[in-house]
């Protein structure tokens, strides 16, 4: 397995790839937006996107379930907090996510909210079976990649009779999302590159839209060297050639059906919702939401909790940095008021987040 590792970072691999995407451009640039926050790191990482900055533009999208996560659902994370009895369960990456006034479950917990990080919702559930004088809410957000642990976890719950456990449901699906953005008039893309993750759950038919209806080239790819350069080789191949269509260029763990036991769960267990992302609004049937047979393990039915309308982080231009308007530098808070240390808007929170990636890699 090493070996084959390697082979996707071999120098004499990927240089004819770097030749061949300058001789494909020919001069012309290519515009691309990464949706997935973990290619925006690793385009940093590997090096390629100074490599060949002088012909390929990178947008970063909405592809980081924590810099879209909402104000206003962050708001339902501290109403959960308060609960007497809770235990909030959370992946880490959420505790310093700020909502209204710029609280976070950080300062909740340093307040004196019981909220534990946990490395996966199976583990919630451990913790609300071992302590049944307490409720275990776990805060179920993420994409596709996670909705099926999420989903296997409350259908675990059900058969064990663990009544003191719940999911905040809060989940998001990336391909209305990939609509919301093509709809958008100014934004010019030339290509999508398709998350790798997501991918591995949904497979490659939920995004032919984007290329039959909005006539915008998409390649799948993985995260290696080797797997990025060949999908802005493909990219760049299909915008010279002027084809539209969805290759799937991660084939080792991409199949074209996706994964349908993920599916499966996902479908018996959440209902498709409206949902809102932070910067963009509400996308319909954006989102998903526990179904009623499984409401005793819903925290919003639980513990009666509503969303409310919450004001935007003041100077905060995250939003548009999730839509590819704008780079981060470009925002009057970066590297100032707003650093990985003392983050202002999510998208400096999260390792994933492209504020964070262009702060780590210094990229003006």
């Amino acid at each position: 397995m090493p070996q084959l590792l390697d082979a996707f970072h071999d120098p004499q691999v990927c240089r004819p790839l770097v030749a061949a995407i300058r001789d494909r451009l020919a001069g012309r640039r290519l515009r691309f937006m990464e949706v997935c926050g973990t290619h925006t790191v690793a385009l940093f990482r590997s090096g390629i996107r100074s490599l060949l900055a002088d012909v390929v533009d990178h947008l970063s999208g909405p592809g980081c379930p924590v810099c879209v996560t909402h104000e206003r659902e962050v708001a339902l994370f501290l109403d959960l907090a308060a609960q007497p009895g809770v235990i909030v369960a959370t992946f880490g990456d959420l505790m310093r996510v700020p909502g209204p006034g710029g609280r976070s479950l950080k300062a909740a917990q340093a307040e004196g909210a019981r909220v534990h990080i946990v490395y996966s919702p199976a583990e919630a559930l451990e913790i609300a079976a071992a302590n049944p004088s307490a409720h275990v809410a776990f805060l179920g957000v993420g994409f596709e990649t996670t909705a099926p642990a999420v989903a296997a976890t409350v259908q675990m719950a059900k058969a064990r009779g663990v009544g003191n456990f719940s999911v905040l449901c809060l989940h998001k699906l990336v391909p209305p999302a990939l609509a919301a953005l093509a709809a958008e008039k100014d934004l010019h893309l030339d290509a999508l590159l398709l998350p790798g993750h997501v991918s591995a759950i949904i497979g490659t038919t939920p995004y032919q839209f984007v290329a039959q209806e909005y006539g915008i080239p998409a390649v799948i790819a993985g995260f290696e060297p080797l797997d990025l350069l060949e999908a802005v080789l493909a990219m760049a191949e299909m915008t010279a050639a002027g084809k539209a269509q969805v290759e799937n260029r991660y084939r080792r763990v991409v199949a074209e059906e996706g994964n349908p036991r993920a599916l499966a769960v996902m479908d018996e267990v959440f209902e498709i919702v409206d949902a809102p992302w932070r910067g963009i609004g509400v996308i319909p049937a954006s989102g998903l939401a526990l179904r009623p047979e499984y409401a005793a393990w819903d925290a919003r039915q639980v513990f009666h909790l509503t969303e409310q309308e919450t004001p935007p982080i003041p100077g905060c231009r995250c939003g548009e940095v999730l839509k590819g308007k704008l780079t981060p530098p470009g925002c009057p808070l970066f590297g100032r008021a707003c650093t990985p240390a003392r983050p202002v808007g999510p998208c400096m929170v999260s390792t994933e987040g492209s504020c964070a990636a262009y702060f780590k890699y210094r990229v003006a």
